[in-house]
């Protein structure tokens, strides 16, 4: 009786990627809120998903960077010299959402209640209005900029860019509004380390 020759086992594919190895948990720094309270972008996804996660991630993350502070000290300018505070960066990101999708993406008339042409700093240097009452007004105009880009089909539709009168695509405005949050959030980790201690990313 004959046998069959063992066969030895086929060299593993050369050219599959490596598995990158895992890092280990203590080296990544420490997070300033749970998934369950702050979603993390999508890894995968097409490019309207992935634009509008991290847009929402960044809103979250200012969000909870004024949270559990008393309303008075929203408006301390805690990082002296700078005259920034979390009450002027409320402000100043509830006008980023109103200029940049009401005005010149969806056509809507200004009527920004904290920017004149007489006084174009108000936003961050008049912070006699309440806090919290601001908050609220930020969040409405973030429902309103998510309500104009659910019902946008393509992000390749265009508004008005106010400064030079050219088409913008609401994918310009997406990538432009998130970097003006990832600027402020940076300012804002300072100046909630500076209030109370609390830190993370």
């Amino acid at each position: 009786m004959t046998t069959e020759p063992t066969r030895a086992a086929e060299p593993a594919d050369s050219t599959a990627p490596a598995a990158p190895p895992a890092i280990p948990p203590e080296n990544f720094p420490p997070e300033w809120a749970g998934p369950e309270e702050r979603p993390a972008p999508p890894l995968v996804g097409d490019e309207r998903e992935i634009l509008t996660s991290f847009l929402d991630w960044h809103r979250r993350t200012f969000e909870l960077k004024c949270a559990g502070i008393e309303a008075e000290r929203l408006s301390e300018k805690s990082v002296p010299p700078s005259g920034l505070s979390l009450h002027g960066l409320i402000r100043h990101l509830a006008g980023v959402e109103h200029w940049w999708f009401r005005v010149q993406f969806a056509g809507e008339r200004d009527d920004f209640p904290y920017y004149s042409d007489d006084h174009p700093d108000q936003d961050f240097e008049m912070l006699d209005g309440d806090a919290a009452e601001e908050l609220a007004f930020w969040r409405a105009e973030c429902a309103h900029s998510r309500k104009l880009v659910a019902a946008t089909p393509s992000l390749d539709a265009t508004g008005t860019h106010a400064a030079s009168g050219q088409p913008v695509s609401l994918r310009r405005i997406l990538v432009h509004v998130i970097a003006e949050y990832a600027r402020h959030n940076g300012h804002a980790d300072l100046l909630r380390e500076r209030l109370d201690g609390a830190t993370g990313v």
